[in-house]
């Protein structure tokens, strides 16, 4: 596999994330709701850099399974969310693609009631968008290749890698 960011481009990216996500909130209390499981590398990398007072949670929403590389249908299991009505909620997800999985997870969890709700990628694939949104933190534009590392997967494996790598045919 090609290397495309490496180990220290990666923690460059998480600190400009936590950078611009520091200064949109100051010192107001954030919920952060990783995106499992791609997002679990990023969420600890990221929550250790950000100085407010926090409270973390998890949402499962999927609409690629197994091998898939193509999108299906968006599953949503929001049973370990904790309450977010009235608090300041940042959704943090591993790569935004066609942008599916984010736009309808932000869609039902609008609904919960949060103050503020915004998202952040780690990855936002050039020229795969179907949704008429964008994050509001990106940490890195790729190409349009299929990538795993740093908690991106493909069949379940390479999610360990510390860098980011565009899978060969």
């Amino acid at each position: 596999m090609k290397v495309l960011l490496s180990e220290q481009q990666l923690r460059d990216g998480v600190a400009r994330l936590a950078d611009q996500i520091n200064d949109h909130y100051g010192g107001k209390p954030l919920t952060i709701i990783g995106v499992l499981t791609g997002s679990i590398v990023l969420v600890a990398d990221l929550i250790r850099q950000l100085r407010m007072p926090l409270r973390v949670g998890v949402v499962q929403a999927s609409s690629y399974r197994g091998a898939a590389t193509t999108p299906g249908e968006l599953r949503i299991r929001a049973d370990m969310l904790p309450d977010l009505k009235g608090r300041n909620v940042l959704v943090v997800d591993d790569i935004f693609d066609t942008g599916q999985t984010l736009h309808g997870l932000l869609a039902e969890l609008k609904t919960l009631g949060p103050n503020d709700l915004r998202s952040a990628v780690l990855l936002c694939k050039e020229g795969r968008q179907q949704v008429a949104m964008l994050p509001d933190y990106v940490g890195f534009t790729i190409p349009d290749e299929f990538v795993v590392g740093y908690g991106l997967d493909y069949h379940d494996e390479h999610r360990n890698l510390p860098y980011l790598a565009v899978v060969e045919p």
